[in-house]
Protein backbone atom coordinates (compact mmCIF):
# COMPACT_ATOMS: atom_id res chain seq x y z
CA UNK A 1 0.00 0.00 0.00
CA UNK A 2 0.92 3.59 -0.66
CA UNK A 3 1.76 5.94 2.14
CA UNK A 4 -1.13 8.26 2.66
CA UNK A 5 -2.12 11.47 3.99
CA UNK A 6 -6.30 12.89 4.81
CA UNK A 7 -7.03 16.79 5.99
CA UNK A 8 -9.48 15.37 9.25
CA UNK A 9 -10.79 17.30 12.15
CA UNK A 10 -8.22 17.72 14.75
CA UNK A 11 -10.85 16.33 17.87
CA UNK A 12 -9.15 18.43 20.58
CA UNK A 13 -9.83 21.97 18.95
CA UNK A 14 -13.09 23.73 19.49
CA UNK A 15 -13.04 25.05 16.44
CA UNK A 16 -12.84 21.54 14.19
CA UNK A 17 -9.99 23.02 12.29
CA UNK A 18 -8.25 20.19 10.27
CA UNK A 19 -4.67 19.19 10.39
CA UNK A 20 -2.89 16.46 8.36
CA UNK A 21 -3.55 13.29 9.33
CA UNK A 22 -1.07 9.88 7.95
CA UNK A 23 -1.43 6.47 7.50
CA UNK A 24 1.44 4.33 6.21
CA UNK A 25 -0.03 0.88 6.50
CA UNK A 26 -3.60 -0.18 5.73
CA UNK A 27 -4.03 -2.04 8.92
CA UNK A 28 -3.30 1.34 10.43
CA UNK A 29 -5.78 3.99 11.69
CA UNK A 30 -5.23 7.40 11.17
CA UNK A 31 -2.94 9.34 12.53
CA UNK A 32 -2.05 13.65 13.57
CA UNK A 33 1.36 14.01 11.75
CA UNK A 34 2.72 15.08 14.57
CA UNK A 35 3.11 11.28 15.94
CA UNK A 36 5.59 10.89 12.91
CA UNK A 37 8.79 12.55 13.75
CA UNK A 38 10.54 11.01 10.93
CA UNK A 39 8.34 12.51 8.17
CA UNK A 40 6.86 15.86 9.62
CA UNK A 41 8.53 19.00 8.74
CA UNK A 42 8.14 22.37 11.19
CA UNK A 43 4.88 23.92 10.56
CA UNK A 44 4.80 27.75 8.33
CA UNK A 45 4.11 30.64 11.33
CA UNK A 46 1.31 32.10 9.70
CA UNK A 47 -1.45 32.96 11.94
CA UNK A 48 -4.15 30.93 11.15
CA UNK A 49 -2.56 28.48 8.68
CA UNK A 50 -3.07 24.78 8.62
CA UNK A 51 -1.47 22.89 10.93
CA UNK A 52 0.23 20.13 8.60
CA UNK A 53 1.02 22.66 5.38
CA UNK A 54 4.61 22.43 5.14
CA UNK A 55 4.53 18.36 5.94
CA UNK A 56 1.84 17.99 3.51
CA UNK A 57 3.69 19.76 0.24
CA UNK A 58 6.64 18.10 1.36
CA UNK A 59 4.82 14.40 1.23
CA UNK A 60 3.05 15.19 -2.10
CA UNK A 61 6.22 15.61 -3.74
CA UNK A 62 8.02 12.24 -2.52
CA UNK A 63 4.79 10.88 -4.34
CA UNK A 64 2.11 10.21 -0.87
CA UNK A 65 -1.62 9.64 -2.04
CA UNK A 66 -4.30 12.25 -1.30
CA UNK A 67 -7.42 11.17 0.28
CA UNK A 68 -10.41 13.54 0.54
CA UNK A 69 -11.38 14.09 3.90
CA UNK A 70 -14.47 11.84 5.18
Amino acid sequence: MQKRMCWLPNFGEENGQKILHLQIDAHESWRPYTTFPQFSVPDYRIPGGSKGMATFQKLLKEGWEVVSSF
